[in-house]
């Protein structure tokens, strides 16, 4: 499988967990997933069948609550950037963002892979959103003001295809504004060496990401896709997702002891600029 941003097939192996093969491209350092599930296999994966975000889909669980909380974090971002206009969120699964994105005078719409994310975002919130990718959404080009992609590049299986339709959907002077775990944060960096030993790297494994971005390769894309990079945001990944819950750890020594060597460096990666998480920025020229 050729390299998704310069197509060179020459690539070193990173680690194989769950049977998929994480490599990194020799030319350009984009890593991703060499053996990828199929079209099939990738919509059974997003499906509630799979128990995919299936607390989600409740509004009295700890995981909405968890996500309203997301957005508004998500909202700080996009604030520094964009502050009104027509907004796509590519990904919205159940519709928080863009709810936060209408509350402060957004007109919004949305875009979702999966179907039953997708009907909760339309009976709870009254949003439209077309079931699909970025290449289901049949707006003008143009349209636009802002496209947002939370946590989403990653899962895609043409991020060159889909930072190209966003291109098409933003107006010229307009944003895409990402959000993606970073391969080069200092815990996932430090901690990949050992996964091959383990057969664990809690950083974000396939099947569901088949691509582990950094600034520099998620910058270089969007470069070569029109778009001219601009702020980036190191954060986080929520230590709880990353390593399990406290009642999870107590039940594991084994994990606990691998929190406890691990989850500093997470914790002090965006405060050196090497978090585990970003946002980046990126602008269309006028």
């Amino acid at each position: 499988m050729p390299c998704n941003h310069c197509q060179s097939t020459v690539f070193t192996p990173l680690v194989t967990l769950k049977g998929y093969d994480l490599v990194r491209c020799v030319d350009c350092g984009l890593a991703y997933v060499s053996n990828p599930p199929s079209a099939e296999e990738l919509k059974r994966i997003y499906s509630a069948e799979s128990n995919y975000h299936v607390q989600l889909h409740d509004p009295a669980s700890e995981t909405w609550r968890s996500f309203e909380a997301l957005a508004q974090k998500h909202m700080a971002f996009v604030r520094q950037q964009a502050g009104s206009g027509r907004v796509l969120d590519v990904g919205c699964s159940t519709g928080h963002f863009l709810a936060a994105a209408r509350a402060q005078g957004f007109e919004v719409e949305g875009a979702e892979f999966s179907a039953d994310s997708a009907r909760v975002a339309r009976e709870h919130f009254g949003l439209t959103v077309t079931e699909g990718s970025v290449h289901q959404v049949s707006a003008a080009p143009g349209s636009f003001d802002l496209v947002t992609m939370f946590d989403v590049i990653e899962h895609v299986p043409d991020p060159a295809a889909d930072i190209a339709a966003v291109w098409q959907l933003v107006k010229p002077g307009g944003w895409f504004v990402l959000s993606t775990p970073n391969i080069d944060g200092l815990f996932p960096r430090l901690s990949l060496p050992l996964a091959k030993a383990l057969g664990h790297w809690p950083h974000p494994e396939p099947p569901h990401h088949l691509y582990q971005f950094s600034v520099r390769t998620l910058a270089a894309m969007l470069e070569k896709g029109g778009f001219v990079p601009g702020a980036v945001s190191h954060t986080r990944i929520p230590l709880s997702y990353t390593f399990g819950s406290p009642a999870v750890l107590a039940r594991s020594p084994k994990r606990a002891a691998y929190a406890a060597l691990f989850a500093p460096l997470a914790l002090a990666g965006p405060w050196i600029g090497q978090g585990d998480w970003f946002y980046i920025a990126a602008r269309k020229p006028a």
